[in-house]
């Protein structure tokens, strides 16, 4: 009761107006953090359609590496020696080879009667893979994506003009080059019959999806916004956590939202993943398509990964930061670790001379320091990932360490102990769902 006497005698006349006023800043924060983390996963999609898709010099050296790739290899095989099959003519296959290409042609198919078509089809296969084997392949596939990036942009954006074809809201490669290398080898290798064959144009497909036409115009958008879509949610998080009464904890949580909004998003992709080879025709392979899907969505994880990574490496900074109990004996057990160090070090001879004084004096403005430099070299990298983001955590611990150790030792034994006033008092904690500031 003496608790709560005192309080009501010490609320200013004003007290019955701020109360609404704290109330709508501390709800007009939560808006802004709310909105900042729900773009937050839009700004990693943004990221990639601007990067991706938008450019094609970075679209095919991200799927050039998939010419190495076995299933994809396997599945180009496939079309090309699919394509040749359905134009060569089994009937007049003997009666059009030469006396002298007969021998080599039959020991190359093996025997012959009744599996003619199933020998001719193996032969054919086996020199369509030597030919995706090879190096020239890797030339073929490049090219061929470099051709179909454009259908591609049409399909998530729509620009493109009317030279691309879409089919069935399908993306789809021409191999018409690998299948003229696999024709030249057949007639290599003693299957004249096939250098009669046309011009062949077989499709590869790259991306196949009945919503493609729903989801052009939001990729479209999302285009649009690009790189400036991540700074709008930064910046909208960032007034919220500024507008907040708390304003650690509202760090903490808008962090821990984005992280996991952002991983959601990483669920989502995964999903779709499955959803989308399910439903992949028959004649499309399975296993190559996953790896078109990985390799086009790569650079999406590694974003989802990083941005997580950072949301609580952020959520965590900033709760060790905080005057809460856990956040104290976190920083007591820390400071005890590197003291204990540091009197083994003294006891062994060790004198930090004049820097132990020097970071003494400045180690608030060391810290920030470390802090500022932690953040430009993370702003410094062009595509970072959650990898970077943790061993840029980690050197600043160690450097924060590292300050501590020389900024302690003698200053902490020299202060007088006999002098109350030296060492600040230690509030207790108020029960819980009491209102404080001093995390703001």
């Amino acid at each position: 009761m003496a608790q709560d006497d005192g309080a009501a005698a010490g609320r200013s006349p004003g007290s019955s107006t701020a109360s609404p006023r704290r109330r709508g800043r501390s709800f007009l924060a939560a808006v802004l953090i709310v909105v900042g983390c729900v773009l937050a996963p839009l700004s990693v999609v943004a990221a990639w359609a601007a990067d991706e898709v938008g450019d094609t010099d970075r679209y095919v050296a991200t799927v050039g590496p998939l010419a190495s790739d076995p299933a994809v290899r396997e599945a180009a095989a496939n079309r090309a020696t699919d394509a040749l099959m359905s134009r060569i003519d089994l009937s007049a296959l003997l009666s059009d080879v030469t006396p002298d290409d007969r021998p080599r042609l039959e020991k190359s198919l093996g025997r012959l009667g009744d599996s003619l078509e199933g020998a001719v089809r193996s032969f054919v296969h086996d020199k369509a893979l030597a030919v995706t084997r090879s190096d020239a392949f890797e030339a073929i596939w490049r090219q061929a994506n470099r051709e179909a990036h454009g259908a591609l942009d049409k399909a998530l954006t729509g620009k493109g003009g009317d030279a691309v074809e879409l089919q069935d809201d399908t993306v789809t490669l021409d191999l018409g080059p690998l299948v003229d290398r696999v024709k030249q080898r057949l007639v290599d290798d003693g299957l004249g019959v096939a250098g009669r064959i046309p011009e062949v144009h077989t499709e590869f497909t790259l991306v196949t999806s009945e919503n493609i036409g729903k989801a052009r115009t939001y990729v479209r958008l999302l285009q649009l916004a690009g790189n400036w879509l991540p700074v709008v949610s930064l910046v909208l998080v960032a007034a919220g956590v500024l507008l907040s009464v708390r304003r650690r904890r509202a760090l903490v949580t808008g962090a821990l939202a984005v992280a996991v909004a952002t991983g959601l998003l990483g669920i989502g992709l995964r999903v779709f993943r499955v959803i989308s080879l399910d439903r992949l025709p028959a004649d499309v392979s399975h296993d190559a398509a996953a790896a078109v899907y990985d390799t086009l969505t790569h650079f999406l994880f590694t974003t989802v990964r990083m941005v997580v990574a950072l949301g609580v490496v952020v959520a965590v900074g900033a709760w060790l930061s905080g005057p809460g109990r856990g956040a104290r004996l976190t920083r007591d057990l820390w400071s005890a670790g590197i003291g204990a160090v540091r009197t083994t070090a003294e006891r062994a001879g060790m004198r930090t001379g004049p820097v132990g004084p020097f970071v003494r004096r400045r180690r608030t403005w060391l810290t920030w320091v470390l802090v500022a430099a932690a953040l430009l070299a993370y702003l410094l990298r062009s595509h970072p990932t959650g990898w970077t983001v943790l061993g840029i955590a980690l050197w600043l611990l160690l450097a924060l360490a590292v300050v501590e150790f020389l900024g302690g030792g003698q200053a902490d034994r020299s202060a007088p102990s006999s002098a109350p006033s030296s060492t600040p008092r230690t509030r207790p904690d108020p029960p819980i769902g009491t209102s404080t500031q001093g995390d703001s």
